[in-house]
């Protein structure tokens, strides 16, 4: 009788494995992720503490790939805030792969004691 459920324990342990090293690699690549858009903020905080000191009437070459576009100061202004908001609901999305995580390294560990309780049985 314990046969059946022991290799049906184990092909779930076996599956939940490749789940969690697939949510893993998932993880390390939305931290890396979260790593650049911070960066973006950063970036488009001090552009943008830079431009506010400028007159309005200031207006500002931006860097486009290889090209330079003229623009007046509010459009780059509202330029910065728009990636600073595009970067925070990304970096939001991303944080919820802690609780994805930890929810398949809960049931791993539970599949791993059921498997130990059965040994011990």
């Amino acid at each position: 009788m314990s046969g059946p459920v022991d290799l049906e324990l184990k092909k779930a342990f076996s599956e939940l494995q490749v789940k969690m090293i697939d949510t893993q690699q998932k993880v390390k690549l939305a931290d890396l992720q979260i790593d650049q858009l911070t960066r973006v903020q950063k970036h488009a905080k001090l552009t943008h503490g830079e431009i506010s000191q400028l007159p309005d009437s200031t207006r500002l070459y931006e860097g486009v790939g290889r090209m330079f576009i003229h623009q007046s100061k509010g459009e780059i202004n509202n330029q910065l805030k728009g990636k600073q908001k595009t970067a925070d609901e990304k970096i939001k999305e991303l944080e919820k792969k802690v609780y994805l995580e930890r929810s398949v390294k809960e049931a791993e560990d539970n599949i791993r004691e059921m498997l130990m309780s059965r040994r011990t049985q």
